[in-house]
């Protein structure tokens, strides 16, 4: 074989007659998928069916109660009862987690002999002992411990329903919050600390404006997680008489015997609640997530065809080493 042959030989490139054009790419068929998507829709078809077949749901009826004045009524108190537990079970919860986190064993004891308490006793049985709180104390009083009373009071006329729902879901709260922000304390880095230490901080202010606010974007999402379960929660007051949104249906299905309407029109205004608190939830985590994750500045131009960073603030290596090198000749 002459050179003239190898060459031509080498020179033509074997092309493949089989090769697939990437731009005729086909999303590939998955029948599991087709057929989970077959199965949830008849599934949802079927429930829609039912809901609006079934008589017995008597959706008339629940029209004409969905915004009867005790109903609404029912539900501000729910709402309303749902923000001061909370109010007061984060204040107390921010103490017990900073307890538990001192180096001061006693408080740190009963900070966790605190929480252990009452996250261990469910909430219903606490609101019917602090409802239930005269047959053990008659008489609240205050003054010096085994010396003379200034005050006292009648233990039935201060635990009325609405202060033992305040007080049973308050500590239930309370408990919860201690571990939640205990958790979000933690998940702060330990050079924070030391740093803000380093700057002359006191422990308050570091822990202030230093560990919380970046504790938030962890405490946040169950901490919303809890509210929507507190507000739920309250749904347990109805026991002991105290007129929140269920107790409010109670009493009128209790004289109309429209059971099913009338719980179907509370568990409408709760979805209603919990939507609006989850998009609550929502916006607020977006606001604490800010800095999170942050995207490398796109360069643009002839900053992008150099290769060369379009960061106003970043100088120049060369730049910084020539204006160092001057500034040490003028010291010389």
């Amino acid at each position: 074989m002459t050179v003239s042959e190898i060459s031509m030989t080498t020179a033509a490139p074997t092309v493949r007659t089989d090769a697939v054009d990437v731009a005729d790419a086909r999303p590939r068929i998955r029948p599991l998928r087709i057929l989970g998507t077959v199965v949830l829709v008849l599934v949802a078809f079927g429930i829609l069916t039912f809901l609006v077949t079934n008589e017995r749901f008597e959706w008339p009826i629940v029209a004409e109660y969905l915004f009867n004045p005790s109903v609404l009524l029912g539900l501000l108190t729910s709402i309303l009862l749902t923000a001061v537990a909370m109010v007061l079970g984060t204040s107390l919860g921010v103490v017990l987690a900073a307890g538990q986190l001192s180096d001061y064993w006693p408080a740190r004891l009963a900070c966790k002999a605190f929480v252990g308490f009452f996250r261990g006793v469910p909430p219903l049985v606490q609101l019917i002992f602090w409802f239930n709180l005269a047959y053990l104390l008659p008489r609240i009083s205050v003054g010096v411990p085994f010396g003379p009373e200034f005050f006292s009071w009648s233990t039935n006329d201060l635990i009325t329903p609405l202060t033992a729902a305040i007080i049973g879901l308050s500590l239930h709260e309370a408990a919860y919050m201690a571990e939640i922000i205990r958790a979000g304390i933690l998940s702060v880095d330990q050079g924070q600390h030391d740093a803000s230490a380093a700057m002359g901080f006191s422990r308050w202010h570091s822990f202030s404006r230093i560990v919380l606010p970046q504790a938030m974007r962890v405490i946040i999402p169950p901490t919303g997680s809890q509210v929507i379960a507190t507000l739920k929660g309250t749904s347990l007051v109805s026991v002991i008489a105290m007129g929140d949104l269920l107790h409010a249906v109670q009493v009128i299905y209790n004289r109309t015997y429209d059971v099913v309407p009338m719980l179907i029109v509370a568990v409408i205004w709760y979805l209603v609640s919990v939507s609006i608190l989850t998009v609550i939830q929502g916006k607020i985590e977006a606001h604490y997530s800010r800095g999170a994750t942050r995207a490398a500045p796109k360069a643009t131009g002839r900053a992008a065809a150099a290769g060369t960073s379009t960061d106003p603030v970043a100088p120049d290596a060369g730049q910084a080493g020539t204006a160092i090198d001057n500034r040490t000749k003028e010291n010389q």
